[in-house]
């Protein structure tokens, strides 16, 4: 079970855009990679085609890390890192380890 999903409201720990918060878009859990709204924004060459036919320079948000970003608790809005509770049901569920709320 991924500790970080998408939705998710992530704090970015190291690099560029250190202290920024922003919500998940897109995982590569293969890669160990993530898609942040608003985070590691780069400028991209385009070259003219059907779709642009214009070309030019566009911004876009490219991949960081999995491991330098840690979840932001929806209760007590703070970067936390995540446990695991078993509950009675047999169902795994994440938890905020300062908490102790269920994400």
């Amino acid at each position: 079970m991924a500790r970080i999903r998408r939705n998710d409201t992530v704090f970015v720990r190291t690099g560029k855009d250190v202290g920024k918060k922003g919500k998940v878009l897109r995982m590569s859990p293969k890669e160990g990679r993530i898609l942040v709204e608003g985070v590691n924004v780069v400028k991209k060459h385009m070259r003219p085609t059907r779709d642009n036919p214009k070309g030019g320079i566009v911004t876009v948000e490219r991949p960081v890390q999995m491991s330098n970003v840690m979840l932001v608790c929806p209760r007590c809005s703070k970067p936390t890192r995540i446990g695991m509770k078993h509950l009675t049901d047999g169902t795994k569920k994440r938890i905020c380890k300062k908490c102790q709320e269920i994400i």
